[in-house]
């Protein structure tokens, strides 16, 4: 089997002149090949392990996914159950790590939280540093089955309420519902949830899993690769979008007042969030689900307004701009439709992630090449030195 990592900088810059080489943020640059995902971005198409996005989210659930992502095939019902029943009886914290996130302040960031909460984990783990890949799926697993407990158990603890137990009977985003609220979901809630999940769960190298296989590369160990995508994550100009998507819907208001609001925004040039996209050049495939969900919802609670905000918006700006919403748009209004704080919604992005960023991170340890690309130097060079007495 060809390596999945190609050291492609560091083969083609010998050859070649640096500024033809130089491509600010690597756009375009090749760096690994992976059997994880593949994005056709012209066409608006997204693949895992060779199925089709839009299959998975009609007829599989996340954890499904995320057994075909670790094992490269579809699990028989029989392993699902194993899975599923699996990662039910992790998802409870180690103490230590209950006492850390205690420990924070109530207003700390959320993704600040997770993000220490994840290193907490690590320290407690007891295979930490054993890097093997039997391992590495076992840490995996406590990983995605704990970092929806991570979230429910920090906003339980800043709004001083007690703990809700983890639920084995219940699934994996109708368990994290629960707790979070200490009510039980409507089937409907849990799987829009779920599908959101599923939908942020891989999408090639973008920022956050180019870092978690940078810092594997160097043979780091899977918590600390995990972290340094969460980190990543925190970032606004890669996570948080679907944050200030929903600010912007709360801003508008009303399906008529979107006009209006767009008329301001294009006239002062100012971004709308949760249209355009770095890949696909025409609908983001993830987006065509969360629509759906969004509408179900709104059916369920009898309130469409949120809805008829966002598709409002998404028409308006189709016409004027030729513009297509991506994922974290109608993840906005799927996630506030289900009540949840909107300073949530990025954790949930990265409790959807963590599988993939995972994933990644198990590729690269099975097929490792440290990834050392180069840099090319825009400063003087031979500056004479001047004595101290004498700057």
């Amino acid at each position: 089997m060809r390596p999945f990592f190609v050291d492609t900088l560091e083969q083609v810059l010998p050859r070649m002149n640096m500024t033809e080489q130089n491509t600010r943020g690597l756009a375009g640059v090749v760096a690994a090949e992976t059997g994880l995902s593949f994005i056709d971005g012209a066409e608006g198409r997204l693949w895992y392990r060779g199925f089709d996005v839009h299959a998975l989210a009609k007829h599989a659930s996340y954890l499904e996914s995320v057994y075909l992502l670790w094992y490269d095939a579809l699990p028989a019902a029989i392993e699902l159950s194993a899975f599923e029943g699996t990662l039910a009886r992790q998802r409870a914290l180690p103490p230590a790590v209950l006492d850390a996130l205690r420990c924070l302040p109530a207003d700390a960031a959320p993704m600040a939280a997770l993000r220490t909460a994840v290193s907490a984990l690590g320290q407690v783990d007891p295979e930490a540093d054993d890097i093997s890949h039997e391992a590495d799926l076992r840490k995996a697993g406590r990983l995605v089955a704990q970092l929806p407990t991570i979230v429910a158990t920090f906003d339980r603890f800043r709004r001083d309420l007690d703990l809700v137990d983890p639920d084995p009977e219940l699934d994996h985003a109708a368990n994290f519902l629960y707790m979070l609220s200490g009510t039980r979901p409507s089937e409907t809630a849990a799987r829009a949830l779920d599908t959101s999940w599923l939908l942020y769960l891989e999408h090639g190298l973008n920022a956050s899993t180019f870092t978690t296989r940078v810092v594997a590369s160097t043979l780091a160990d899977m918590h600390s690769a995990i972290t340094a995508g969460i980190s990543a994550l925190k970032g606004p100009l890669h996570g948080g979008a679907n944050e200030k998507a929903m600010e912007m819907l709360l801003e508008i208001g009303t399906a008529g007042s979107v006009p209006s609001f767009v008329d301001t925004a294009l006239e002062q040039k100012q971004k709308i969030m949760g249209f355009g996209h770095r890949v696909y050049r025409t609908e983001d495939p993830r987006a065509t689900h969360l629509r759906r969900m969004a509408e179900e919802l709104s059916l369920e609670a009898g309130d469409s307004r949120w809805y008829d905000v966002s598709r409002r918006l998404e028409v308006e700006m189709f016409e004027r701009k030729g513009l297509h919403c991506n994922v974290d748009f109608y993840c906005a209004t799927v996630y506030y439709s289900l009540g949840l704080a909107i300073d949530l919604f990025t954790p949930l992005f990265a409790v959807g992630r963590t599988a993939g960023w995972a994933a990644h991170v198990m590729e690269q340890h099975m097929h490792n090449k440290l990834i050392r690309p180069r840099a090319e130097y825009t400063g003087e060079l031979d500056r004479p030195w001047v004595p101290i007495d004498r700057r």
